[in-house]
C-alpha cells in the first residue's frame, strides 16, 4: 500500500537574499517543517534571523572563497554542484528553481515536484540580452558555454517528474523550452492588511536596480512629465538611473523596514511596473495597499493586474508609453476602490498558497505511489506522466 506520509526535502537554487522565490521557499517550509532545504549557496547574514532555525545544507560551493558573492558567475560548475547533493533517502523533493537546482538527481520510486520561476532566462530567451548586457569577461567565455549548459538545463527538465509555474506565462515557456506541461500556482504575496489611508501625490517603484526591471523607463516618464516619484532599491543601475533623473524624482536606497515600505505602497497614488517579468511579487503587494499599477502589459502582471479595474496596461518598454498610461490614469483613474483592489490581491495570499501547493504535492504523491504499487505487481517501472 502507497505510504501517506512522504519524507520531503526542498532544493533552491541559492539563499543570499530574501526575495521572491526565496519567500516562495519560506511558505513551502511552513508546509513541509521538517524538510531540509538543499541549496547552492546559503549567506546567512543576509537572510532573515528565522532561517538560522532551518536545516540548511548547501553544496560544496559553498566552501569557495567569496561564494555567497561571485555565485551568478559560476553558472558552468552548478549542474555538477547539485547533481552531487545526495538525496537518495527522501521521497518526495520538492525544488524551487530558475536556474539549476531541477537537476538533482532523485531514487527511481521518489517524486520530483519542480515549482518553477522560469525557465533558465540566461541560457534561453534572455540569453542575447545577458550577455550584451555583461561584462567583458562574461561576453568572451559565455558563448563558448552556453550550448553545453542548454544540453544539460533539457536533460535536467526531463528528469522532473511534475511541473508546477508560477503563472500561465511561465507554462507556456515550460512548455516551449521544456516541451512539458505544466499546472499553474500563483506564488504567495504578504497582503498588506493595514488600515487604507489617503493617498498622496506620488508614483512608487521598488525593485532591485538592475537592466531588466526597465526603472530606467519610470524614471525618466515622471521625468518627462514632471511628476514625484519615489524610488526604493539598489543595484548596479544606481549611477545611471540618478544620472536620467530629474528633481522631482526621490531614492531611498534599500534600507528601509518592511513597514517604512509598507507605508509607501499606502501612500502612493499608482505604482510602477515597466518590467516584464515572470510573475511579480510586488504589483501584487502594491495591490494588497489598494493601489493601481501600472504596468507593462506583457508577462506575469497580466495575471495579477485586471487592466482597467485594479490598473492599467501601456504597450511598449518606452518612455512616451509609460508616459502616456500615466497621462490616462491621472485623467480616468481605475473603476475599481481601494478596498476593491486589496480584495483582488488576496487571491494571492500566502495562506492559498501554502494550502494548494500542500494538496498538490500530497495529490501527485499518492498518484505517484499508487503508480509504483500498480507497476510493481506487473514487474514494470513508472515514469511520470503529462497531462493531456
Amino acid at each position: 500500500m502507497p505510504n501517506t506520509k512522504p519524507k520531503v526535502a526542498i532544493v533552491h537554487d541559492w539563499l543570499v537574499t530574501y526575495a521572491g522565490a526565496d519567500r516562495v521557499v519560506d511558505c513551502v517550509h511552513h508546509v513541509f517543517p521538517d524538510a531540509p532545504i538543499y541549496t547552492l549557496v546559503y549567506d546567512e547574514k543576509r537572510m532573515p534571523a528565522w532561517f538560522k532555525t532551518y536545516d540548511i545544507r548547501t553544496t560544496y560551493i559553498q566552501k569557495l572563497p567569496f561564494a555567497t558573492k561571485i555565485y551568478r558567475s559560476l553558472l558552468p560548475w552548478m549542474p555538477a554542484a547539485f547533481e552531487a547533493l545526495d538525496l537518495s533517502e527522501y521521497d518526495l523533493v520538492l525544488s524551487s528553481c530558475s536556474s539549476c537546482s531541477k537537476g538533482v538527481i532523485t531514487r527511481p520510486d521518489a517524486v520530483h515536484i519542480c515549482y518553477c520561476h522560469t525557465p533558465t532566462r540566461y541560457i534561453w530567451d534572455f540569453y542575447y540580452t545577458y550577455r550584451d548586457n555583461a561584462n567583458w569577461l562574461v561576453r568572451r567565455v559565455m558563448p563558448h558555454q552556453i550550448h553545453k549548459l542548454r544540453v544539460w538545463d533539457k536533460c535536467a527538465a526531463d528528469r522532473v517528474d511534475y511541473f508546477v509555474a508560477n503563472s500561465h506565462y511561465i507554462a507556456q515557456r515550460i512548455k516551449k523550452y521544456y516541451r512539458r506541461d505544466a499546472d499553474v500556482i500563483y506564488p504567495c504575496v504578504h497582503i498588506n492588511e493595514e488600515p487604507l489611508v489617503p493617498k498622496e501625490d506620488f508614483y512608487l517603484v521598488v525593485g532591485r536596480f538592475t537592466w531588466y526591471k526597465r526603472i530606467d523607463l519610470a524614471v525618466a516618464a515622471c521625468t518627462k512629465l514632471g511628476k514625484p516619484l519615489v524610488v526604493i532599491g539598489t543595484g548596479g543601475e544606481e549611477a545611471k538611473l540618478k544620472a536620467i533623473a530629474g528633481p522631482t524624482v526621490r531614492f531611498l536606497g534599500g534600507g528601509l523596514s518592511d513597514a517604512e515600505v509598507r507605508g509607501y505602497y499606502l501612500r502612493a497614488k499608482a505604482f510602477l511596473f515597466p518590467g516584464e517579468e515572470d510573475f511579480g511579487i510586488t504589483p501584487v503587494e502594491a495591490q494588497s495597499a489598494g493601489t493601481p499599477v501600472l504596468a507593462f502589459g506583457r508577462g506575469g502582471a497580466c495575471e495579477s493586474v485586471v487592466d482597467g479595474k485594479t490598473g492599467l496596461f501601456f504597450a511598449e518598454q518606452t518612455v512616451d508609453s509609460l508616459a502616456e498610461c500615466i497621462r490616462r490614469f491621472e485623467a480616468d483613474g481605475v473603476a475599481c476602490t481601494a478596498e476593491q483592489i486589496r480584495d483582488h490581491s488576496r487571491s494571492f495570499s500566502e495562506a492559498r498558497f501554502e494550502q494548494q501547493i500542500h494538496d498538490y504535492c500530497m495529490q501527485r504523491y499518492r498518484d505517484w505511489q499508487a503508480e509504483l504499487h500498480d507497476c510493481s505487481r506487473r514487474g514494470l517501472i513508472p515514469g511520470p506522466k503529462e497531462k493531456h
